[in-house]
């Protein structure tokens, strides 16, 4: 089967671009920025990578992110995605960013953007299709989010969507419901996690309150049946993890996920790679994972690739083509 995966055109829709910051970029990058580092090697710095639950991640993550200052920084970050995901044959990236992670620590938001959207463009050139998605920290005010957002709409050409991220313990959805509401009515589409750590009451708030089209995670679900049958009425998009699920200790295992409880429910589930520099696996790795732990079926694997393209936001056109890649796809193992 990993000659199907790798050889499957995919889509991917819940990658964190500070998530990609691979060590050996993060060393270079401190080095140009004469940022000081707690690990001096790339193997140091790998080895920290163990986490607890997502708080002590984030508490890494953010501190990873602080070498990024300049828009020359985050185009190398985001092209070197770009390239990884070229080669995992991902035909689509709707990618996370974080602008208050930066701006909290002064970076302006342009320098952000415009390096983001430089390296986006590059890729688009090669025939990556991206999208870029502006992420509020829900650890921050609701006033906070607000101020992000009219700093980034007068560049709203530039971006696909909202979302929201960060500690969901404590941070409901329902409190960024004003935020979600004014990039709405901008013209922006809105995406939220929820149901990862939060309980599944968080997922009725996204789809209340901040009228999502798509949940982020979503895995707890599973714990209130209505809500399950509701997200497959709707065809609700769920972005799952699976390498970041095990790493964040939501499963212990792998064998242990509920992707395919899922699928089997008949919900639009998609696999992704959420922080994948931290968590141990691109794209491909996670798919890889879960059909080797689940031992899913080519059916199955077929599916997580149209529901990419499906769940995306690319025009309806676009869908078509994609899908029908997917099912002409042939590259099985001997």
């Amino acid at each position: 089967m990993r000659r199907l995966i790798e050889a499957l055109p995919k889509a991917e829709l819940h990658l964190h671009i500070e998530g990609t910051l691979e060590p050996e970029l993060l060393l270079e990058l401190a080095a140009r920025n004469k940022v000081r580092l707690r690990h001096g090697s790339a193997a140091e710095v790998r080895a920290a990578y163990r986490f607890k639950d997502l708080q002590s991640f984030l508490d890494i993550y953010y501190e990873g992110a602080g070498v990024l200052r300049t828009e020359r920084d985050f185009h190398d970050l985001a092209a070197a995605y770009f390239r990884k995901a070229a080669a995992q044959n991902i035909r689509r990236a709707e990618i996370f960013f974080d602008p208050q992670t930066h701006t909290e620590r002064g970076v302006p938001y342009r320098a952000v953007l415009d390096g983001l959207w430089a390296a986006a463009e590059e890729a688009r050139r090669g025939g990556l299709s991206v999208g870029l998605i502006l992420c509020f920290l829900r650890h921050l005010s609701e006033d906070q989010a607000l101020a992000t957002l009219r700093e980034a709409l007068p560049f709203k050409d530039r971006l696909l969507a909202v979302g929201l991220d960060s500690s969901e313990k404590g941070n409901p959805p329902e409190n960024f419901r004003k935020v979600f509401d004014r990039a709405r009515a901008a013209g922006l589409r809105a995406v939220a996690h929820a149901g990862e750590e939060g309980p599944a009451a968080y997922i009725r708030q996204a789809l209340d309150l901040l009228r999502v089209e798509r949940v982020d995670h979503g895995i707890r679900c599973l714990e209130d049946p209505e809500l399950v049958a509701r997200l497959k009425r709707l065809g609700m998009p769920l972005t799952v993890c699976p390498l970041s699920n095990v790493k964040l200790r939501v499963f212990d295992s792998i064998a242990d996920h509920t992707l395919r409880r899922l699928l089997q429910e008949g919900l639009c589930v998609t696999v992704n790679s959420d922080d994948p520099a931290y968590f141990g696996g691109y794209l491909n790795e996670n798919f890889l994972a879960v059909q080797q732990a689940l031992g899913l079926t080519e059916a199955e694997l077929r599916q997580l690739a149209r529901n990419s393209f499906t769940a995306s936001f690319l025009d309806d056109e676009s869908k078509l083509r994609f899908l029908a890649e997917v099912d002409s796809c042939r590259p099985l193992d001997p």
